[in-house]
C-alpha cells in the first residue's frame, strides 16, 4: 500500500479535485439507514473528506482517517475535523463505531493482507453496527501508479463472511465520475450481531 500513499502524497491536489465532488449520496443514504441516527462513524481512507463532511453535515459523529499526509492535510481544511495520519494495519479499536465507512480505500491494500485488515475493522465496528466497503470491480490484482485488489460480489462476499459480519447487501454499480462511467464498482453493507 505504500505506492497507493505515495501516490496520494504527490498528487494530492489532482485527487481532491477529481473526487471531492463526486457524488456518492445514494451510497450515503444506503448505508446510513443501517447506521443509527448521530451515532460514531469511522470514515476509513478518507481521501478528500467528502464523505466525511456530509456524515458530519448529516448530524452524525465523525472521526476519519487517511494514510497520506497530503490527503489528511487536505481533509482537515474541507471538513474542519481533525482527520488522523493512520494506516489500516495501525487500527487497534474495538467496539468503538456504529458505522464504518471504507469507500474506495480498501482495494489498494494487497490481497494477502485484507483478512488482517478487515478482521481490525470488523473489530472497531459496535456490535449492531455496519460497514460500507467498495472496490473496483473484477478479479485482478495489479500495479499502474497504485495498487489496486479488484473484486467481484462473490468474492466480496466471502471477504465478509470470513470477518464473522453478515452481508446486509451487496451490488455493482458504475462509477459515478463523469467520464469514468465505463468502470464498474461492487460495494457491500455488512454488519455485526448486536
Amino acid at each position: 500500500m505504500t505506492d497507493a500513499i505515495d501516490y496520494y502524497d504527490r498528487n494530492g491536489a489532482t485527487f481532491f479535485e477529481g473526487s471531492v465532488h463526486a457524488d456518492m449520496s445514494a451510497d450515503r443514504s444506503r448505508f446510513l439507514k443501517y447506521v443509527k441516527p448521530v451515532g460514531s462513524i469511522l470514515d476509513g481512507g478518507c481521501g478528500s473528506g467528502r464523505d466525511a463532511l456530509a456524515f458530519k453535515n448529516a448530524g452524525y459523529v465523525v472521526m476519519a482517517m487517511d494514510g497520506s499526509a497530503e490527503m489528511v492535510r487536505r481533509a482537515s481544511r474541507h471538513t474542519g475535523l481533525a482527520v488522523r495520519h493512520l494506516r489500516f494495519e495501525q487500527i487497534e479499536w474495538r467496539d468503538l463505531f456504529d458505522g464504518i465507512w471504507t469507500c474506495a480505500s480498501l482495494l489498494h491494500v494487497p490481497r494477502a493482507n485484507l483478512p488482517d485488515i478487515m478482521a481490525r475493522l470488523a473489530r472497531a465496528l459496535r456490535p449492531g453496527g455496519a460497514w460500507y466497503l467498495s472496490f473496483k470491480l473484477g478479479e485482478r490484482e495489479r500495479s499502474t501508479d497504485r495498487h489496486f485488489t479488484d473484486m467481484t460480489e462473490p468474492m466480496l462476499s466471502a471477504a465478509i463472511a470470513d470477518t464473522g459480519l453478515v452481508c446486509h447487501e451487496i451490488w455493482t454499480s458504475a462509477d459515478v465520475r463523469p467520464g469514468r462511467e465505463h468502470e464498474g464498482w461492487v460495494a457491500a453493507i455488512a454488519a455485526k450481531a448486536g
